[in-house]
């Protein structure tokens, strides 16, 4: 038997034999499932092995939940597909929309959340569940600007997801940070108001510096270390709601394997003395 899930790893090729070889306690690998949706190949063949020895969480990109469209068919007949073949121990998708008229936009779009758009997106995601035969997590976004016509905050409307569809949640504590610097929001009372209680995971990442737009613009780039405000951020988090499932994020400027475990490692610690992280 596996132990419980504790401090994970987003997953890249370069670092396949490390991954394989790694025995530290609780470590999964977390991986974007677009990228292993074809019928075969190495990439495929690699991500059997890495299966075989972690748990490994399917993290999609391109569901487009808060789209008026419903999920594409084929999409989620394919997402079925590699769920079935490599059994994840979570599946999640974020609250955002990517895809209209036929059109993807290879990024996570805002909305307003309106009560239309909390039908439509509660809509899709049981569509998406009765699909894949599982429940899914939705992950809070990363802010950018300031948007108008909300009818709900983004925790309660995150909590009345939860209730209409029984879907857990994915609380990435960087987003909340960078959200916060970037659109005004208070970022220890959004975590205060955020629904610990179905939150099945938690991210953390780096972010980087929008040199070219006025002010401090912070961007969810996944290219550097967790900075220290996230770190504390967590803190918070883990001494409100216990411990969850963690993982690091880094897809840009990659270090090697061993600097990423020291950041696991930290969040390890943290994890197991949840009461004393604040």
């Amino acid at each position: 038997m596996r132990p419980p899930l504790a401090a994970g790893l987003g997953f890249k090729p370069r670092h396949f034999d490390e991954a394989l070889r790694c025995v530290s306690p609780g470590m999964w690998f977390e991986v974007h499932p677009e990228n292993y949706m074809g019928d075969g190949g190495p990439r495929l063949a690699m991500l059997d092995a890495l299966a075989d020895r972690h748990p490994l969480s399917l993290h999609g990109v391109s569901l487009s939940l808060a789209a008026v469209a419903p999920p594409d068919t084929g999409h989620l007949r394919r997402l079925r597909r590699l769920a079935d073949r490599v059994r994840p121990v979570l599946v999640s998708e974020h609250l955002a929309w990517s895809g209209w008229g036929g059109r993807y936009m290879p990024d996570l779009l805002p909305f307003p959340r309106t009560r239309e758009a909390l039908a439509c997106i509660a809509a899709n995601i049981l569509r998406t569940q009765d699909a894949l035969g599982c429940g899914i997590s939705i992950e809070n976004p990363a802010h950018y600007l300031v948007l108008d016509g909300h009818d709900w905050n983004e925790t309660d409307f995150l909590a009345e997801l939860v209730h209409r569809t029984g879907c857990g949640l994915l609380l990435d504590v960087n987003n909340v940070h960078v959200s916060a610097n970037n659109i005004g929001i208070d970022a220890l009372a959004y975590v205060q108001a955020f629904p610990l209680h179905a939150v099945t995971e938690i991210h953390l990442a780096g972010h980087g510096v929008d040199e070219d737009a006025p002010g401090t613009l912070l961007i969810d780039s996944h290219d550097a270390p967790v900075g220290e405000p996230v770190w504390e951020l967590y803190r918070h988090v883990l001494s409100r709601g216990g411990p969850r499932p963690t993982l690091i994020e880094r897809d840009g400027n990659l270090p090697s394997f061993d600097v990423l475990l020291q950041e696991c490692a930290r969040a390890g610690t943290l994890l197991a003395a949840p009461g004393q992280a604040a």
